[in-house]
């Protein structure tokens, strides 16, 4: 049975692609979409009501029959072979539960190698003492100290936990139901840079999964989340989804280091929370200065760099524009589709720029972070 859903499937898909590769969908147009992914996409649906000049009759007898294939879809487990981690869907976690995970487990190799502050000496210390934002209180250290450890910390294929972070980002984005490979070209679709996430972490350890597990398990920053995938999907401004939330997370690292955030962590009198939400503010960002100034994968280094500036400069700022998305969108009034006012200043374009990933950081910058 199994076996002739498989062929049956594999005819589909080709005929499915071929319609979507014609124009039906302007944005996957020239892509080829896997059958597990049209339900997301509402493809089958849209080719068979009217729409766009599309009328019932006119759709083939290989769409109908995908139709009818796809509704007995749930009913048939995933294939162990295919490099799938089980015939069982792994239960989610939580950001809280993979947090509690690394307040457990010994961490003291990983501990050694961060640098919680930034070394100034001579006029640069002078005005920093006397001129820059205030030091984070004694008893708020040990949890930032936390944050620069787990950073240090790679991604391990064998560790379970670290497994469920990554089905659960992967299906909180996708929707899908059933667990994925952890390895494959399907975490290309979520805009990793190759078939292994590992990577991409460089500069951000596993804390850039640790932010991404935040942003889509928190019901109140999912939505935003979903929003800004799609908009890294549009056929003209797309752009690597994971990849751009790690040099978010490198950015949130070295404000935590430069104490930009020590003002609010000592208000709140906490740390995690605050750079949670600084991490998530500086994507809501960067989401809209891209959709509202209609800049595209060749402007990412100019959008981040500025992004970074006014990020230090201004995290209360920033802060304060994710409540006020947040409070519209549980009313469902925001969108990032909707031209709204951004803060910071416009780089200048360049053709021959391409995207600025972790691991393409100028050494200094790395040398820096005190990650490497």
């Amino acid at each position: 049975m199994e076996k002739k859903f498989q062929d049956g499937q594999d005819q589909t898909e080709l005929g499915l692609r071929e319609t979507v590769q014609l124009g039906y969908d302007p944005q996957y147009r020239g892509k080829g979409i896997p059958i597990s992914e049209l339900k997301n996409h509402g493809i089958l649906q849209a080719l068979t009501t009217e729409t766009n000049g599309w009328q019932p009759g006119v759709v083939s007898s290989e769409v109908l029959r995908a139709q009818e294939e796809w509704e007995v879809v749930d009913t048939v487990h995933p294939d162990t072979e295919s490099g799938l981690s089980s015939q069982q869907p792994g239960q989610l976690i939580s950001f809280s539960e993979a947090l509690q995970h690394f307040q457990t487990v010994d961490l003291s190799s990983f501990k050694k190698r961060i640098q919680p502050t930034i070394r100034r000496t001579g006029l640069a210390a002078l005005r920093h003492c006397l001129f820059g934002p205030p030091k984070l209180h004694q008893g708020l250290r040990e949890e930032r100290d936390l944050i620069f450890t787990i950073a240090q910390c790679g991604l391990d294929s064998q560790d379970p936990m670290h497994g469920r972070v990554l089905q659960t980002i992967y299906k909180k984005l996708t929707g899908s139901k059933f667990d994925c490979a952890l390895h494959g070209d399907h975490w290309e679709d979520l805009g990793f840079q190759g078939a292994n996430p590992a990577t991409d972490l460089r500069g951000a350890g596993f804390l850039a999964l640790l932010h991404l597990l935040y942003l889509v398990m928190d019901s109140k920053t999912l939505l935003m989340a979903q929003e800004i995938f799609r908009l890294s999907h549009h056929h003209i401004q797309q752009f690597p989804f994971c990849l751009m939330s790690v040099n978010i997370t490198r950015i949130a690292i070295q404000a935590l280091r430069e104490e930009c955030l020590s003002r609010e962590c000592n208000r709140r009198q906490k740390v995690i929370p605050v750079v949670n939400s600084f991490y998530a503010a500086t994507f809501l960002q960067l989401a809209r200065v891209w959709r509202t100034q209609q800049r595209t994968i060749s402007d990412s280094g100019f959008v981040l760099k500025d992004l970074e500036v006014l990020a230090k400069k201004s995290p209360k700022r920033l802060l304060k524009t994710l409540d006020v998305y947040l409070a519209r969108a549980s009313k469902g009034q925001a969108s990032l589709l909707v031209a709204q006012k951004c803060s910071g200043t416009q780089g200048p374009h360049s053709k021959d720029l391409t995207f600025i990933g972790v691991c393409d950081l100028q050494p200094h910058s790395v040398e820096s972070a005190g990650l490497i």
